[in-house]
Protein backbone atom coordinates (compact mmCIF):
# COMPACT_ATOMS: atom_id res chain seq x y z
CA UNK A 1 0.00 0.00 0.00
CA UNK A 2 1.49 3.46 -1.14
CA UNK A 3 2.20 5.70 2.22
CA UNK A 4 -0.63 7.82 3.53
CA UNK A 5 -0.37 11.11 4.17
CA UNK A 6 -1.96 13.18 7.05
CA UNK A 7 -5.37 14.67 5.97
CA UNK A 8 -5.78 18.12 5.16
CA UNK A 9 -9.62 19.46 5.44
CA UNK A 10 -11.40 20.05 1.92
CA UNK A 11 -14.53 21.02 2.95
CA UNK A 12 -17.35 22.17 5.19
CA UNK A 13 -20.63 20.00 5.84
CA UNK A 14 -23.79 21.37 6.68
CA UNK A 15 -27.51 20.09 6.99
CA UNK A 16 -29.93 19.48 9.80
CA UNK A 17 -27.66 18.10 11.80
CA UNK A 18 -24.07 19.16 10.89
CA UNK A 19 -21.56 22.21 11.29
CA UNK A 20 -18.60 20.97 10.16
CA UNK A 21 -17.16 24.23 11.39
CA UNK A 22 -16.47 24.07 15.07
CA UNK A 23 -13.29 21.63 14.30
CA UNK A 24 -11.84 24.62 12.66
CA UNK A 25 -11.62 26.57 16.02
CA UNK A 26 -10.99 23.20 18.58
CA UNK A 27 -7.63 23.05 19.97
CA UNK A 28 -6.30 19.55 20.09
CA UNK A 29 -4.45 18.29 23.29
CA UNK A 30 -2.01 15.64 22.67
CA UNK A 31 -3.65 13.05 24.51
CA UNK A 32 -7.03 13.65 22.53
CA UNK A 33 -9.38 10.65 21.64
CA UNK A 34 -11.70 11.05 18.79
CA UNK A 35 -14.45 8.40 18.25
CA UNK A 36 -15.63 8.55 14.56
CA UNK A 37 -18.69 6.34 13.09
CA UNK A 38 -21.10 7.16 10.32
CA UNK A 39 -24.27 6.96 12.79
CA UNK A 40 -25.61 4.30 14.62
CA UNK A 41 -22.40 1.81 14.63
CA UNK A 42 -21.71 1.72 17.99
CA UNK A 43 -20.74 4.81 18.87
CA UNK A 44 -22.29 5.02 22.88
CA UNK A 45 -21.19 1.69 22.65
CA UNK A 46 -17.19 3.30 22.16
CA UNK A 47 -17.69 6.31 24.24
CA UNK A 48 -18.80 4.03 27.11
CA UNK A 49 -15.85 1.62 26.70
CA UNK A 50 -13.59 4.66 26.49
CA UNK A 51 -14.92 5.99 29.39
CA UNK A 52 -14.48 2.75 31.38
CA UNK A 53 -10.88 2.21 30.49
CA UNK A 54 -9.87 5.75 31.36
CA UNK A 55 -11.39 5.94 34.45
CA UNK A 56 -10.68 2.10 35.53
CA UNK A 57 -14.21 1.36 35.71
CA UNK A 58 -15.60 3.92 37.43
CA UNK A 59 -19.56 3.40 37.72
CA UNK A 60 -22.20 6.25 37.54
CA UNK A 61 -19.93 8.44 34.74
CA UNK A 62 -22.23 11.18 32.79
CA UNK A 63 -20.86 9.79 29.36
CA UNK A 64 -23.10 12.01 27.10
CA UNK A 65 -21.43 15.17 29.20
CA UNK A 66 -17.62 14.30 28.99
CA UNK A 67 -18.09 13.06 25.34
CA UNK A 68 -19.60 15.60 23.01
CA UNK A 69 -20.76 14.97 19.80
CA UNK A 70 -18.76 17.92 18.27
CA UNK A 71 -19.99 18.19 15.18
CA UNK A 72 -23.86 18.54 15.99
CA UNK A 73 -25.27 21.90 15.73
CA UNK A 74 -26.89 21.90 19.05
CA UNK A 75 -25.78 23.45 21.60
CA UNK A 76 -23.99 25.95 19.65
CA UNK A 77 -20.45 25.62 18.60
CA UNK A 78 -19.21 28.55 21.16
CA UNK A 79 -21.04 26.71 23.90
CA UNK A 80 -19.45 23.41 23.22
CA UNK A 81 -16.23 24.87 22.31
CA UNK A 82 -16.10 26.23 26.31
CA UNK A 83 -17.06 23.24 27.81
CA UNK A 84 -14.77 20.81 26.08
CA UNK A 85 -12.18 23.47 26.83
CA UNK A 86 -12.88 23.68 30.31
CA UNK A 87 -12.27 19.69 30.51
CA UNK A 88 -9.85 18.46 32.96
CA UNK A 89 -10.18 14.46 31.96
CA UNK A 90 -8.54 13.14 29.03
CA UNK A 91 -10.59 14.24 26.59
CA UNK A 92 -12.69 11.76 24.30
CA UNK A 93 -14.70 13.36 21.82
CA UNK A 94 -17.45 11.65 19.45
CA UNK A 95 -17.74 12.61 15.07
CA UNK A 96 -19.87 11.52 12.55
CA UNK A 97 -17.63 13.48 10.10
CA UNK A 98 -16.32 11.82 6.68
CA UNK A 99 -12.40 13.10 7.36
CA UNK A 100 -11.91 15.70 4.55
CA UNK A 101 -14.50 17.57 6.82
CA UNK A 102 -12.65 17.22 9.74
CA UNK A 103 -9.68 19.18 10.88
CA UNK A 104 -7.32 16.21 11.46
CA UNK A 105 -4.68 16.16 14.26
CA UNK A 106 -1.29 14.34 14.53
CA UNK A 107 -1.69 15.06 18.28
CA UNK A 108 -4.99 13.26 18.59
CA UNK A 109 -5.93 8.90 18.34
CA UNK A 110 -8.56 8.43 16.11
CA UNK A 111 -11.05 5.02 16.77
CA UNK A 112 -13.45 4.58 13.61
CA UNK A 113 -16.32 1.81 14.09
CA UNK A 114 -18.13 0.10 11.14
CA UNK A 115 -21.17 -1.37 10.84
CA UNK A 116 -22.93 -2.99 7.68
CA UNK A 117 -25.22 -0.54 6.56
CA UNK A 118 -28.29 -2.99 6.49
CA UNK A 119 -28.08 -2.90 9.97
CA UNK A 120 -27.33 0.94 10.22
CA UNK A 121 -30.29 1.43 8.51
CA UNK A 122 -32.70 -0.75 10.71
CA UNK A 123 -30.68 1.13 14.12
CA UNK A 124 -31.33 4.31 12.31
CA UNK A 125 -34.94 3.33 11.36
CA UNK A 126 -36.15 3.01 15.11
CA UNK A 127 -34.06 6.32 16.02
CA UNK A 128 -36.16 8.39 13.85
CA UNK A 129 -39.08 6.73 14.10
CA UNK A 130 -39.40 7.33 18.01
CA UNK A 131 -38.10 10.81 17.86
CA UNK A 132 -40.03 13.67 19.39
CA UNK A 133 -41.14 17.44 19.20
CA UNK A 134 -37.84 18.24 20.90
CA UNK A 135 -35.76 16.94 18.49
CA UNK A 136 -37.69 18.41 15.22
CA UNK A 137 -37.28 21.25 17.38
CA UNK A 138 -33.46 21.29 18.38
CA UNK A 139 -33.27 20.04 14.44
CA UNK A 140 -34.76 22.09 12.43
CA UNK A 141 -35.44 25.24 14.29
CA UNK A 142 -32.33 26.27 16.07
CA UNK A 143 -30.80 29.16 13.76
CA UNK A 144 -28.03 28.34 11.20
CA UNK A 145 -29.27 25.13 9.63
CA UNK A 146 -28.82 24.67 6.13
CA UNK A 147 -30.91 22.44 3.76
CA UNK A 148 -34.14 21.25 4.67
CA UNK A 149 -35.79 19.85 7.89
CA UNK A 150 -35.52 16.67 8.57
CA UNK A 151 -39.50 14.92 8.58
CA UNK A 152 -40.94 12.07 10.24
CA UNK A 153 -39.87 8.62 8.27
CA UNK A 154 -42.31 6.72 6.29
CA UNK A 155 -44.58 3.93 7.95
CA UNK A 156 -42.62 0.98 5.87
CA UNK A 157 -38.90 0.03 6.93
CA UNK A 158 -38.36 -1.47 3.42
CA UNK A 159 -39.31 2.04 1.90
CA UNK A 160 -36.67 3.58 4.38
CA UNK A 161 -34.11 1.29 3.53
CA UNK A 162 -34.66 1.85 -0.68
CA UNK A 163 -34.74 5.67 -0.05
CA UNK A 164 -31.65 6.03 1.91
CA UNK A 165 -30.21 3.44 -0.23
CA UNK A 166 -30.97 5.17 -3.91
CA UNK A 167 -30.52 8.96 -2.34
CA UNK A 168 -27.12 8.61 -0.32
CA UNK A 169 -27.96 7.82 2.97
CA UNK A 170 -31.09 10.48 3.19
CA UNK A 171 -32.83 11.94 5.35
CA UNK A 172 -29.20 11.66 6.74
CA UNK A 173 -25.84 11.75 5.05
CA UNK A 174 -24.08 9.13 2.98
CA UNK A 175 -22.52 6.15 4.30
CA UNK A 176 -20.56 5.36 1.42
CA UNK A 177 -18.02 8.98 2.07
CA UNK A 178 -17.95 8.33 5.33
CA UNK A 179 -16.28 4.70 5.62
CA UNK A 180 -14.50 4.94 2.64
CA UNK A 181 -12.53 7.77 3.40
CA UNK A 182 -11.59 6.60 7.13
CA UNK A 183 -10.62 3.61 5.45
CA UNK A 184 -8.17 5.22 3.00
CA UNK A 185 -5.93 6.05 5.68
CA UNK A 186 -6.64 2.86 8.12
CA UNK A 187 -2.88 2.68 7.83
CA UNK A 188 -2.22 6.11 9.97
CA UNK A 189 -0.62 5.44 13.14
CA UNK A 190 -3.11 7.15 15.44
CA UNK A 191 -6.42 5.38 13.47
CA UNK A 192 -7.60 2.47 15.13
CA UNK A 193 -10.44 0.76 12.62
CA UNK A 194 -13.04 -1.40 14.70
CA UNK A 195 -16.03 -3.88 13.29
CA UNK A 196 -19.42 -3.84 15.55
CA UNK A 197 -19.35 -7.31 14.47
CA UNK A 198 -16.06 -7.88 16.63
CA UNK A 199 -17.04 -6.22 19.53
CA UNK A 200 -19.55 -8.49 19.94
CA UNK A 201 -18.13 -11.32 19.27
CA UNK A 202 -15.29 -10.53 21.61
CA UNK A 203 -15.71 -7.44 23.07
CA UNK A 204 -12.89 -8.66 25.99
CA UNK A 205 -9.70 -8.56 23.08
CA UNK A 206 -11.09 -5.88 21.26
CA UNK A 207 -11.22 -3.55 24.73
CA UNK A 208 -7.62 -4.65 25.11
CA UNK A 209 -6.73 -3.78 21.79
CA UNK A 210 -8.59 -0.70 22.16
CA UNK A 211 -6.54 -0.33 24.99
CA UNK A 212 -3.31 -0.26 23.87
CA UNK A 213 -3.80 1.61 21.22
CA UNK A 214 -4.80 4.91 23.17
CA UNK A 215 -1.83 3.95 25.78
CA UNK A 216 -3.80 3.23 28.90
CA UNK A 217 -2.64 0.36 31.01
CA UNK A 218 -5.66 -1.74 32.35
CA UNK A 219 -5.84 -1.92 36.03
CA UNK A 220 -6.36 -5.99 35.99
CA UNK A 221 -8.83 -5.68 39.29
CA UNK A 222 -11.09 -3.63 37.35
CA UNK A 223 -10.89 -5.54 34.64
CA UNK A 224 -14.17 -7.86 35.60
CA UNK A 225 -15.95 -4.29 36.67
CA UNK A 226 -14.90 -3.09 33.29
CA UNK A 227 -16.38 -5.69 31.04
CA UNK A 228 -19.86 -5.57 33.11
CA UNK A 229 -19.80 -1.72 32.61
CA UNK A 230 -19.75 -2.23 28.77
CA UNK A 231 -22.29 -5.25 28.09
CA UNK A 232 -25.21 -4.08 26.47
CA UNK A 233 -27.15 -4.78 29.61
CA UNK A 234 -25.74 -2.53 32.05
CA UNK A 235 -25.86 0.08 29.25
CA UNK A 236 -29.54 -0.18 28.29
CA UNK A 237 -29.98 -0.42 32.45
CA UNK A 238 -28.04 2.68 32.79
CA UNK A 239 -28.90 4.55 29.77
CA UNK A 240 -29.26 8.16 31.20
CA UNK A 241 -25.65 8.84 31.19
CA UNK A 242 -24.62 7.74 28.15
CA UNK A 243 -27.55 9.04 25.98
CA UNK A 244 -27.31 12.82 25.07
CA UNK A 245 -29.85 14.76 27.19
CA UNK A 246 -31.13 11.53 28.92
CA UNK A 247 -33.22 10.48 26.15
CA UNK A 248 -35.74 13.69 26.10
CA UNK A 249 -35.37 13.89 22.24
CA UNK A 250 -36.90 10.36 22.05
CA UNK A 251 -40.42 8.54 23.07
CA UNK A 252 -39.30 6.07 25.56
CA UNK A 253 -36.16 8.25 26.56
CA UNK A 254 -33.03 6.86 26.72
CA UNK A 255 -33.89 3.25 26.53
CA UNK A 256 -34.74 3.57 23.20
CA UNK A 257 -31.81 5.34 22.26
CA UNK A 258 -30.31 2.25 22.79
CA UNK A 259 -32.43 -0.22 21.32
CA UNK A 260 -31.20 -3.56 20.46
CA UNK A 261 -27.69 -3.48 19.56
CA UNK A 262 -28.79 -6.93 17.32
CA UNK A 263 -27.36 -7.51 13.43
CA UNK A 264 -29.41 -8.97 11.29
CA UNK A 265 -32.78 -8.02 11.55
CA UNK A 266 -33.01 -6.97 8.00
CA UNK A 267 -32.50 -10.23 6.43
CA UNK A 268 -36.49 -11.19 7.60
CA UNK A 269 -37.26 -8.12 5.89
CA UNK A 270 -35.56 -7.26 2.42
CA UNK A 271 -36.42 -9.03 -0.69
CA UNK A 272 -33.69 -10.82 -2.30
CA UNK A 273 -33.26 -8.06 -5.08
CA UNK A 274 -32.80 -5.27 -2.15
CA UNK A 275 -29.96 -7.27 -0.93
CA UNK A 276 -28.45 -7.51 -4.00
CA UNK A 277 -28.65 -4.16 -4.93
CA UNK A 278 -27.09 -3.01 -1.81
CA UNK A 279 -24.41 -5.47 -2.09
CA UNK A 280 -23.61 -3.98 -5.55
CA UNK A 281 -23.52 -0.27 -4.45
CA UNK A 282 -21.28 -1.24 -1.54
CA UNK A 283 -18.88 -3.19 -3.84
CA UNK A 284 -19.11 0.32 -6.49
CA UNK A 285 -18.55 2.56 -3.55
CA UNK A 286 -16.06 1.34 -1.30
CA UNK A 287 -14.36 -1.52 -3.35
CA UNK A 288 -14.38 -4.91 -2.44
CA UNK A 289 -11.76 -4.88 0.03
CA UNK A 290 -13.95 -2.23 2.56
CA UNK A 291 -17.14 -3.29 1.37
CA UNK A 292 -15.95 -7.12 2.57
CA UNK A 293 -14.76 -5.51 5.82
CA UNK A 294 -17.65 -3.11 6.41
CA UNK A 295 -20.02 -6.53 5.95
CA UNK A 296 -18.11 -8.67 8.05
CA UNK A 297 -15.58 -7.14 10.07
CA UNK A 298 -12.92 -8.94 7.86
CA UNK A 299 -10.17 -7.80 6.22
CA UNK A 300 -7.91 -5.66 8.49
Amino acid sequence: MEEVGVPVKTRELHNHHFDSTIWNDFQFRDDDIVISTYAKSGTTWMQQIVSQLLFSGEEGLEVAEMSPWMDLRVPPREIKLQAVEAQTHRRFLKTHLPVDALVFSEKAKYIYIGRDGRDVVWSLYNHHLNANEAWYDALNNTPGRVGPPIEPPCASIAQYFDDWLENDGYPFWSLWENVRSWWDIRELPNVHMVHFSQLKSDMAGEIRRIADFIDTPIDESKWEKILRHCSFDYMKANAMRSVPLGGAFWDGGAETFIHKGVNGRWRDVLSDQQVEKYEQRAAYELGAGCANWLATGQGI
